[in-house]
Order: C-alpha cells, then structure tokens, then sequence
C-alpha cells in the first residue's frame, strides 16, 4: 500500500517567506532607528557641552575649569574644586581625554557643581570625570593650539571619541562639511580615546574604522 507524500503549497511557502522577510526587514529596521538615536545623541552632546561652558562663561565671565582661585571656587560652596591660571585658555593635558591636574580635568566638576551638566561634582563621586558618549567613548575638553587640535582654529575644542566611521560621517555632515581635515568638525582614526594629534586627517572617512571627532566651541 503506497503511502501519501505531502509537503508545503507554493502558497504556504509563499507566506512563510513573507513572514521572514518582515521579520528580517523589522529587525534591520530596528538597528537603524538605534544607530540614528546613537548620531542624535552625539550630536546633541556637541551641542549641549557648547552650551554648558557658554553659560558658565555668561554667568561667571571665565572658562569652566580656568576659573578661579581656589578660594573663590570653594567660597561658592563648591568644597573640593580647584582654581585654575585665570588665562583665558584652559590648561591642557597631554590628551583631552586624559584624567589629571589640568584645567581641562576640573572643567567638568565647574560644570558639575554650576549645574550646567548633571552628576555629581564630588572628587569621591568622579565629579571631574569626562562623561561618556553613545559609543561608550569619552567626551574631551581642551585648547586648539599648533600641536593639538587637528589644525582647528585656536580656542577650546570638544571631542569624542571612539566614533565609528558611518556614526562620523553623519556627524560631521550633520554640523559640518562631511569632510575630516576640513572645516569646524575634524576627524582623525583612532581606537578608543585616543588623543587628536597636530596632524591633518585624511580627505574622507572609512565608515569600517574608527575615529576621535573634534569641533570648536
């Protein structure tokens, strides 16, 4: 007795592809909307780090980080802050992301204890810290000059780091010319937070490597 062989229509399999691709085209969909909120982030923390330090500048006529001394710091009840040169340039590190007695550490425990970002300001609480960015990379405060600041012009610069290629694309096309060594916006490659050199970047971004952002305040 010869048994019936059955299997899927055409119309069965027909369905069950379109499922998939729904499935598929949901799921890529959902990466997308991810990375554009990830840009946005970015973007806005640009924008909101430049407005931070020009309200501080607004309302106590110095640099977060270059103020002072430190008895005037602390006489506004901000216990552990320290002064800086009063020069009108911030101090800077070796490298912006780089933690250390530098003006360019206690700009973000000015910003901290004025209120402009949020955290806490204390020392114990890593109210000097340089807060972190969508991609996990820190954000950097420092001074453009002829060895640092990616031929930037000079002033305090804002940095990201650790910025993938596609991200710094949309980034600097979004604030700037979408060119690395061109414009308000630089690039340069670089894992992590890596320190952005007095060199010129190249013409164009590689959107599979990855690279510190900087632009001027």
């Amino acid at each position: 007795m010869k048994s019936k062989q059955t299997g899927f229509t055409l119309v069965e399999i027909a369905i069950v592809m379109v499922i998939i691709g729904l499935l598929l085209g949901g799921v890529l969909k959902g990466q997308q909307m991810i990375e554009n909120a990830k840009i946005k982030n970015l973007v806005n923390d640009f924008n909101g780090v430049s407005a931070a330090i020009n309200s501080y500048l607004d309302r106590y006529h110095r640099l977060p980080g270059d103020d002072g001394p430190t008895a005037t710091l602390t006489g506004r009840g901000w216990t552990d802050a320290v002064g800086g040169n009063i020069n009108g340039q911030l101090l800077t590190a070796a490298n912006v992301f780089t933690t250390g007695a530098s003006e360019n550490f206690y700009l973000w425990q000015d910003l901290r204890y004025s209120g402009f970002i949020t955290g806490n300001p204390t020392t114990a609480g890593g109210g000097r810290n340089n807060p972190l960015n969508a991609y996990n990379g820190m954000i950097g405060v420092g001074q453009s000059d002829a060895t640092n600041g990616l031929g930037l012009s000079s002033g305090p610069i804002i940095c990201m780091g650790s910025v993938p290629g596609m991200a710094a694309i949309a980034i600097d096309t979004a604030l700037d010319d979408g060119v690395p060594n061109t414009g308000s916006v630089r690039g340069i490659l670089g894992v992590g937070n890596t320190q952005p050199a007095g060199v010129v970047g190249a013409t164009a971004y590689v959107e599979a490597s990855t690279y510190t952002i900087c632009k001027t305040l």
